[in-house]
């Protein structure tokens, strides 16, 4: 069986993707097609349902879940990982409530986090992610939320931080910040939906097992990024929740619904969540 796979040429996601996409790994007779896209492109296009495996953000499965169902494997999960706030001057809240503050997309984590910790804020202009530094040196908006490798590289522009919208969450609720995991279509068989869970898990633990092997193919995708800065994405994104996400990454991407509905930021869930 062909299954249509979605995902970002981002390092963490190229990184865990590898083995299944080279069958360095058992497929169980599965083959993969696999289309690269922002994730911002990928979250509208999960609300096409036209892909049966793709990774989105959290914010975004919120919207489509009916369609939709999490693998405990893919997930980008954890600590001190979170998007950032941005702008080329300290501002106030009161500063970014009479500004335009660009996102990452509108149904992107990072624009979640922002709305819960700016709740006023109500100018908001969505960019391609590696775009948003641009716009804030050109004035184009007063400031930013920066996900990805932009997290590494925007001091270098003389850009400062405002807020770590991901020690805001963590701060908040205890809990690690769930970015981004890995849904199968519901509709697919569930021997399917579980074969596609373990072979996500294997193509994860043979990328932790063999890190130098998956570089070129990391490379190829990541647009002239530094190595360093892409071992840093890696490093951040990639981690004990990606291999599986136990209970812990379960209650805190339950924990992100809960807060989520209750600020009426996302329509109420009429299915299980996970695999």
């Amino acid at each position: 069986m062909l299954i249509s796979l979605g995902f970002s040429p981002c390092p963490n996601d190229t990184f865990i993707f590898y083995g299944m996409l080279h069958e360095k790994i058992d497929t169980e007779g599965l083959k993969f097609n696999a289309t690269l896209l922002d994730v911002s492109e990928l979250n509208e296009r999960a609300m096409q349902t036209d892909l049966h495996m793709t990774k989105l953000s959290y914010h975004a499965f919120a919207y489509c879940s009916n369609d939709y169902v999490l693998l405990d494997a893919g997930s980008a999960l954890g600590n001190n990982c979170g998007p950032l706030l941005i702008a080329k001057q300290q501002l106030t809240a009161e500063d970014l409530e009479a500004s335009t503050v660009a996102i990452p997309g509108k149904y992107t984590t990072a624009n979640f986090l922002f709305s819960l910790a700016y709740p006023k804020v109500q100018q908001k202009k969505a960019l391609l992610f590696s775009e948003i530094e641009r716009a804030i040196l050109q004035d184009e908006v007063a400031a930013g939320v920066i996900i990805h490798e932009n997290r590494f590289t925007y001091q270098d522009k003389g850009l400062v931080k405002l807020r770590d919208l991901g020690e805001f969450w963590e701060e908040t609720y205890h809990m690690p910040i769930p970015l981004g995991g890995i849904a199968v279509q519901r509709n697919l068989p569930l021997d399917i939906q579980l074969k596609i869970n373990r072979i996500m898990q294997k193509s994860v633990a043979y990328a932790f097992e063999h890190p130098e092997e998956t570089m070129p193919y990391v490379s190829q995708h990541a647009q002239e990024m530094d190595e360093k800065v892409m071992q840093q994405h890696i490093d951040l994104y990639v981690n004990k929740w990606t291999l599986d996400l136990g209970n812990e990454g379960r209650k805190a991407i339950q924990m992100l619904f809960d807060v989520a509905l209750e600020h009426q930021i996302i329509p109420k869930q009429e299915k299980a969540l996970f695999l």
